[in-house]
């Protein structure tokens, strides 16, 4: 299983503060971290410092500590059902650490009694002068035996995300001639921090799409597509990569956008996952815990408010955004607008904007936005009911959500966080949503990197599974089959083609 850290952006600024106060000698601290479980990967969440008092540690060059403070800061991971983590500091290094023969032994040193203490394995850390982290956790293989597993990379989020990788384990890409240009506007090292971002896309729709497309062609290496949904009919005139066919085989708009974005992807060693699942079933949030950013191209509040869960439970920065049409009710269209914001710790969650009615979320649980009968006696403007949309307007929205992307990653002129963002159509105007989450906001300041502690509302979706299992009838059908027949042709043409114009060559 893979492995990372993550922290917020207010933790790594105590961290950096207090052990870097020292330098050029070494310093040295504990600190409390959450666990927090995907499918494939393990990380560690560290929330907070347990600072040494006087006499608990010692400064000479390198740096030391008693068996008292170890001890102390392990009560206290214990007592609040955290794991602890061991950091120490290079001050001259750069970028990720390698560990030399005394902190090998200090770390292990205490991987049992930590593991004893807090039943959870010891998180070693280690800070560079320039605020780097590198980060490994340490395992029990057998009797005595603890052996350390690397993680793959640690990120700090909040305005600002930076990332710093273990070149071992993730190694920087190769970058051809097809990302020239791209490099050319933010340099080889923030192409290859991008890069190596798993980003997950929570709906594949019209935005979604879009976005997959902008990123396959940035270069960026491992995307992974989460949506229940098939295409049809009234879906061309805005899916990217979807036609007529797929509309008539019903085929996942996952795996629709899979292959279109296999065509389209700069990066050498391109992964798509495609995952027809919806977010708010357990094998969806597991697979979105795997990932680094996630952008939310949903329109549902039970989705919307897992993704507000998530980015501040699990501190995994969710990019959401969304159109609005009023049609005018046939007066002709009286307006339009689409807009976009990063979710992180430091910024304002998704209910605090207002883009999410809680309310609502159990509606969708009980499956009644499925329910034409409960939606025809909602008023004509109520916002479950809006679903105009067109593919221009999908184009702005999801140019909005990855400028918010690079935003909080490149931050040009150093400036990485602008705000929430909405395009007024008939205007031409740009708001700024620069304000804060309400006072007591549930998500920013109970939840706040919790991890696998947090009570995240998922569960079985009547929608999704209805979904699969008429997608699913549809494909057995004979209308299906005759479908297929009609594609395996279209595919042999094309192949003879192929070897036609190669032989031309």
């Amino acid at each position: 299983m893979r492995s990372s850290v993550a922290l917020a952006t207010e933790t790594a600024e105590l961290l950096g503060g207090h052990l870097l106060a020292a330098a050029p000698e070494e310093d040295v601290c504990f600190a409390l971290y959450r666990p927090s479980r995907g499918l494939e990967r393990r990380s560690g969440l560290v929330y907070d410092l347990v600072l040494p008092e006087p006499d608990e540690r010692r400064i000479h060059g390198n740096a030391s500590f008693t068996d008292r403070y170890f001890l102390r800061a392990a009560g206290l991971a214990a007592d609040t059902d955290s794991g602890l983590a061991l950091v120490h500091t290079h001050p001259a290094g750069r970028g990720w650490q390698g560990m030399s023969r005394d902190d090998v032994e200090a770390e292990r040193g205490h991987a049992a009694q930590a593991l004893v203490l807090t039943e959870l394995p010891l998180l070693g850390l280690t800070l560079a002068g320039d605020g780097s982290l590198s980060a490994r956790f340490w395992d029990r293989r057998s009797g005595d035996e603890y052996r350390r597993r690397s993680c793959e990379s640690v990120r700090v989020v909040g305005e600002q995300m930076k990332l710093t990788y273990d070149e071992q384990r993730k190694p920087a890409p190769p970058s051809g001639d097809a990302l020239t240009r791209t490099i050319s506007a933010w340099g080889e090292a923030m192409q290859a921090d991008l890069a190596r971002l798993q980003i997950g896309i929570v709906g594949a729709g019209s935005v979604g799409a879009l976005v997959a497309e902008c990123l396959a062609r940035t270069g960026i290496e491992h995307i992974v597509l989460i949506d229940f949904d098939v295409v049809k009919p009234h879906n061309l005139d805005r899916l990217l990569f979807a036609s007529a066919r797929d509309a008539l085989l019903r085929r996942p708009k996952v795996d629709v956008l899979r292959e279109g974005l296999l065509r389209s992807a700069t990066a050498a060693r391109p992964r798509i996952d495609a995952l027809p699942l919806s977010l708010v079933e357990p094998d969806g949030l597991a697979a979105a815990l795997d990932c680094d950013v996630l952008f939310s191209c949903v329109d549902r509040p039970w989705p919307r408010l897992v993704l507000n869960q998530i980015a501040y439970a699990h501190l995994i920065p969710v990019i959401d955004g969304g159109i609005r049409v009023d049609a005018g009710a046939g007066l002709g269209m009286q307006g339009a607008e689409w807009g976009a914001r990063v979710v992180a710790p430091g910024r304002r969650c998704l209910e605090c904007a207002g883009r999410f009615d809680a309310g609502y979320v159990q509606a969708e649980r009980d499956g009644l936005l499925e329910d034409v009968h409960y939606l025809q006696n909602l008023p004509p403007d109520h916002p479950l009911k809006a679903n105009e949309n067109v593919f221009a307007f999908s184009l702005g929205a999801a140019s909005l959500e990855v400028n918010q992307l690079l935003s909080m990653l490149v931050a040009p002129s150093g400036l990485a966080d602008n705000g929430g963002q909405t395009y007024h159509f008939h205007l031409g105007t740009l708001d700024r949503d620069l304000d804060d989450c309400d006072d007591g906001c549930y998500y920013s300041n109970e939840l706040a990197a919790l991890g696998d502690g947090a009570t995240m509302l998922v569960g079985e979706h009547q929608a999704a599974e209805l979904a699969r299992q008429a997608a699913a009838a549809d494909r057995r059908s004979g209308r299906a089959r005759l479908a297929r027949t009609a594609d395996r042709i279209v595919r042999k043409i094309r192949e003879a083609e192929h070897r036609l114009s190669a032989r031309l060559h």
